[in-house]
């Protein structure tokens, strides 16, 4: 009766797969996201003013961190708690495949969430004239908030390695 149980739960990380699946879903919104605002911007790039220019490329480089940290949490993620993921030797092979750890994951997630924080910091700057003192204060209380949270997250998991 354990051993049925045991294979049971055992069996059941496969209940992520489609979940995995579920995020390059997400991540093909995503693309298309970001060529419909390429697309918006291209006729309108002779006329936007140079703050706004480095607004919507703040905003295209933050859809491609968020686009890579999907492509590190499904592939890590499957490859860490559903099944290995065999790429043929002939197969071009991403360097960090089958590396991650799941606390490494999460290093890497959290050091992502700062970096997109940061752009959405940088951009409420840069419309800082339109946007109050107190929200302003708020989006740099955030920020820290994650920047304090990653750095407590890598610090626990240095001291679990040693």
């Amino acid at each position: 009766m354990e051993r049925i149980f045991e294979n049971l739960l055992y069996a059941s990380r496969w209940v992520l797969a489609p979940i995995y699946l579920g995020l390059s879903a997400a991540l093909l919104l995503l693309g298309l996201k970001f060529f419909q605002e390429v697309v918006h911007a291209v006729p309108l790039v002779i006329e936007l003013k140079e703050a706004d220019l480095v607004l919507l490329v703040l905003s295209l480089v933050d859809m491609a961190l968020v686009g890579g940290l999907l492509v590190m949490v499904m592939l890590s993620g499957y490859e860490n708690f559903v099944s290995r993921i065999d790429v043929a030797e002939d197969a071009e092979k991403l360097s960090w495949l089958g590396k991650l750890d799941s606390g490494s994951l999460k290093q890497k997630v959290a050091a992502s969430i700062v970096a997109i924080s940061s752009i959405h910091l940088l951009k409420a700057f840069m419309n800082a004239q339109q946007i109050g003192n107190d929200k302003l204060m708020w989006y740099v209380i955030i920020h820290l908030t994650f920047v304090l949270s990653a750095l407590g997250m890598a610090y626990v998991d240095k001291m679990n390695k040693s």
